[in-house]
């Protein structure tokens, strides 16, 4: 949690925000790869890529 307050604390200073939605991105899209690995549902998620 200390690391993203301090990410909210840079962006909130440097006046930053538009890289809230690229790291929200970054998260969902690192989510996705690793919950769809080791599933049924794998190679219905490849087709959408």
């Amino acid at each position: 949690m200390d690391f993203l307050n301090d990410l909210w604390g840079f962006m909130k200073v440097r006046k930053k925000y538009w890289l809230l939605p690229i790291i929200l991105t970054l998260v969902l899209f690192g989510a996705l790869i690793i919950l769809s690995s080791g599933s049924a549902l794998a190679p219905f998620i490849y087709t959408l890529f």
